[in-house]
């Protein structure tokens, strides 16, 4: 079912790995909640019978045009972070897995007058859910300096975020930074000699990840999970950025996001998950030099127990 437009919108990351974590059952029902351009949902449909069921979420308007008729398929145009409560509406109290693929698609990357890339001159938008009203303009052109440098040096970990913040901070008097070129163009004094790119993708992810509430939404998703999944359901969390494994391996091993351990009264760590893998998986070489936006991916599988 694979299409070229799902090609060209996206390419799945460690596919393969990703359906033997779900461990697909032809029966079951299955939550992808990145659908982006479909090509994981519909691997993971390619395995249903009739009686299994496939479920999606992807808040981009975008991906909807990647959809297909199904009987037992259906994309949610939502933000994952209410999964349970689609659930809840959908009847459907528990699901045998979910897959989260985390960060932002090839699409939004490419797409034009998105924001997301350093490569283009691209209005500051970098919202995934176009319908919303915040974007990275607000960020750049509002925020106080110390915003900036908190911002900075949380979701981008930006080596001097107080220098690059007052840059921007001064960049932005004499007339407000609209676009990514011109954003870049303030910058550029600043930037570390040859590790400019490196330097502009740290800023723009921070960016990116305070517009879109990224990690916030992780959390509550994350926390969900444990609630929907059945006894045996599979976790399955790619993730490309250090702060958002940290809260999946912490949330997988510890029941928690901060990563302290809970015990009863006998002893006995307290925990909604089992690991299917002690550490993470990281795409091969092959995969590698065919899709560089796979160079940071780290897939995680847990498995829901009884507990907790």
């Amino acid at each position: 079912m694979e299409t070229n437009n799902t090609i060209r919108y996206h390419i799945p990351v460690m596919l393969n790995e990703c359906l033997e974590g779900l461990d697909v059952r032809p029966d079951g029902i299955y939550i992808d909640v990145t659908f982006g351009g479909g090509g994981h949902s519909r691997a993971i449909f390619s395995k249903l019978s009739s009686e299994g069921k496939l479920i999606a979420f992807d808040q981009d308007p975008d991906a909807l045009a990647n959809a297909w008729e199904a009987e037992n398929f259906q994309l949610i145009p939502s933000n994952f972070a209410f999964l349970k409560n689609y659930l809840r509406s959908l009847g459907i109290e528990k699901v045998d897995g979910i897959l989260a693929d985390l960060g932002v698609s090839s699409h939004q990357f490419d797409e034009g007058k998105r924001g997301f890339s350093i490569r283009t001159n691209d209005p500051l938008d970098m919202r995934m859910n176009q319908n919303g009203a915040f974007s990275a303009m607000n960020v750049v052109n509002e925020y106080e300096e110390e915003q900036l440098i908190k911002i900075l040096r949380k979701y981008g970990e930006v080596t001097s975020p107080g220098k690059v913040a007052g840059t921007i901070c001064r960049g932005r008097q004499a007339t407000p930074i609209k676009t990514t070129g011109e954003l870049i163009a303030v910058l550029q004094p600043i930037a570390p000699k040859f590790k400019e790119h490196k330097f502009f993708a740290q800023v723009f992810q921070a960016i990116r990840m305070e517009v879109n509430n990224e990690l916030d939404v992780l959390e509550k998703f994350l926390l969900q999970t444990a609630e929907v999944l059945k006894p045996g359901g599979r976790l399955v969390v790619m993730s490309y950025h250090s702060l958002e494994d940290r809260l999946v391996k912490n949330y997988m091993k510890r029941g928690n996001l901060d990563g302290s351990i809970e015990k009863d009264f006998f002893g006995n760590i307290l925990k909604p998950f089992s690991d299917v893998t002690r550490k993470p998986i990281s795409p091969s070489e092959e995969e590698m030099e065919l899709n560089s936006r796979a160079r940071s991916a780290k897939l995680r599988i847990a498995e829901r127990t009884n507990g907790k």
